[in-house]
């Protein structure tokens, strides 16, 4: 499963063009606001639609933001999750405690292919900002490996053995997309579009009276500039939307391996297969980031299981078929997102 703060393998991203791709002159009666800022190794960019100006939001959004940062983030030495996993406290706090019982529903359905408790190899690897370890004992790491390994109770972490750690990277930009829009609407706000790391939520409609417009880039190696090379623009709303892939977020070992940070929880090594790229739409973006994460562990065939199985959700998966080719396989209830152009 892949983790790690700075989001590169959300391939996701917002088209600008004035306010928002597509969004058009604003109607009169709209005040439109645009917030943008840093955080979390990533970038945040937050449109309000409005029929009247709004308090200043921008200390409210940075304040939300540190606080999750202060919890969760694994490149705050001082966070929360960082005291927990280095053993001096158990205490979790709200946002811990809802991603973690979050991500153990998912671990469950999964047979543990969505495994939070990944840290240990992930760091081995080199993918939490700790230098690689040149050919990581694997084997020996993987006795701190297995969601059933932790619960909370009593709002404890309890961990069934020392040495268990756990990474919320793969849910926590999600969360945090969710949290903030939470935040919105406890001011009045309705109509917004927030994006964190390319996780994003929105609700209600665009300055132009039509849905949120959101593109998603082509999986290809290279394609580091977000909207040169689109492999499929969305109209949305009222829903999450996360995408997970591994062209942007990979390193070669001295052997010349090539590292991708899909790591199989079951294995400890990392998992490549023909999908490229997996975009979850779900009803918030928590869900969809975490799903997202999974599905590029078990793959293309695994995944469309998935979304047969969860009528809820809505998938864009973009793989490789047997001749080498980009192809894709899109759920039948997001093809009427699909803007045809």
């Amino acid at each position: 499963m892949h983790q790690g703060n700075n989001r590169l393998t959300n391939i996701l991203l917002l088209l600008l063009t004035g306010t928002l791709l597509g969004s058009g002159c604003n109607h009169t009666n709209n005040v439109v606001t645009t917030i943008d800022g840093f955080a979390q190794g990533s970038t945040y960019h937050i449109v309000i639609k409005s029929n009247r100006e709004r308090p200043d939001l921008q200390q409210a959004i940075d304040s939300l933001l540190e606080e999750i940062d202060q919890s969760m983030s694994l490149f705050n030495d001082s966070s929360l999750l960082n005291r927990i996993n280095r053993g001096e406290t158990d205490s979790v706090d709200t946002h811990i405690a809802y991603c973690v019982e979050t991500a153990q529903r998912i671990s469950q359905e999964s047979d543990g292919m969505y495994d939070i408790t990944i840290k240990p190899i992930f760091e081995a690897w080199g993918f939490t900002g700790k230098e690689v370890k040149e050919d990581p004992n694997i084997d020996s790491l993987l006795q701190y490996v297995g969601y059933d390994k932790i619960h909370i109770e009593n709002n404890r972490l309890i961990r069934s053995m020392p040495g268990v750690q756990i990474d919320l990277s793969s849910i926590a930009q999600g969360y945090s997309a969710d949290q903030l829009s939470r935040m919105l609407e406890k001011h009045g706000i309705t109509e917004y579009l927030v994006e964190i790391g390319g996780e994003i939520f929105c609700r209600g409609t665009n300055p132009a009276g039509t849905d949120w417009r959101v593109g998603i880039d082509k999986p290809i190696e290279g394609n580091f500039t977000p909207g040169t090379d689109m492999q499929v623009k969305l109209h949305l709303t009222e829903l999450g939307l996360a995408t997970s892939g591994n062209y942007r977020k990979y390193h070669t070992d001295s052997q010349g391996r090539k590292i991708v940070h899909t790591i199989n929880p079951k294995t400890g090594y990392s998992e490549i297969s023909n999908l490229l790229s997996a975009t979850v739409i779900a009803g918030n973006a928590t869900l969809a980031d975490a799903y997202g994460t999974l599905m590029m562990v078990i793959g293309l065939d695994r995944s469309i299981e998935l979304l047969n199985r969860h009528p809820e959700l809505m998938g864009y998966l973009v793989y490789t078929d047997d001749e080498g080719h980009f192809a894709t396989y899109v759920s039948p209830s997001l093809e009427q997102h699909i803007i045809q152009e």
